[in-house]
């Protein structure tokens, strides 16, 4: 299990740009049974951990000569650099059931997308999983080989789960499809109306994350 040196913090609000400034990490941890406190963990370190843990990994975060047994919950990215700024930790009882989403991991090669052209469709990017904090998957694996027609389809009970963990989704719903390879002229169409929705999409991400920048700084 990873490990993670914090401590706590006292430099609240829009004065936690002086931390991340000299390469801190300002956050929080809350849990049940325990009031929410403000901490600070190095910058590096943080990013190492999210790397390797995602968001349905536990965590170990060491502060005051305790062990806090967590998931890492509602990162906040900054808007133009897109590093993360904040992170709730969310500590877990070990003996408890708990919910949370976990990646999907798409593995292996179609023969119809490659000797065929089909297109792959990922309808699926996470599901909502629950199980004891020991239990948890860092992520599930999606087998592509599975996809062998344009009719091909992988459904959530497609997937083998480990020992432990409940899947919180309807067996028959599709993860990953195959379509079969359309005309130059629908490519045509599709690509004139993608350049539109990407550019909207992208107008509409940016707000979110600048909203999401400044409720980060109202947690703080």
């Amino acid at each position: 299990m990873m490990e993670l040196n914090a401590q706590p913090r006292t430099i609240l609000g829009s004065q936690v740009k002086s931390l991340r400034k000299k390469g801190f990490f300002p956050a929080v941890v809350y849990g049940e049974g325990m009031d929410s406190q403000p901490i600070t963990t190095s910058f590096i370190d943080f990013e190492r951990a999210f790397q390797v843990a995602g968001e349905s990994t536990i965590v170990t975060l060491l502060m005051a000569g305790k062990k806090y047994n967590c998931l890492i919950h509602d990162v906040s990215y900054h808007a133009i650099t897109d590093k993360p700024i904040h992170a709730d930790f969310y500590a877990v009882r070990m003996d408890k059931l708990i919910r949370t989403t976990v990646p999907f991991m798409f593995t292996g090669e179609s023969s119809v997308i490659k000797n065929d052209g089909g297109i792959l469709v990922k309808v699926m990017h996470e599901v909502e999983v629950e199980a004891l904090p020991k239990d948890l998957p860092h992520e599930l694996n999606v087998d592509l080989g599975l996809l062998s027609t344009f009719e091909s389809k992988v459904l959530i009970k497609d997937i083998p789960f480990p020992s432990g963990v409940k899947i919180m989704a309807d067996g028959d719903e599709i993860v990953v499809l195959v379509e079969a390879p359309r005309t130059e002229e629908a490519l045509a169409e599709l690509e004139q109306g993608a350049v539109s929705e990407v550019a909207d999409v992208k107008t509409e991400q940016e707000e979110k994350r600048a909203i999401k920048e400044v409720a980060a700084e109202e947690k703080e």
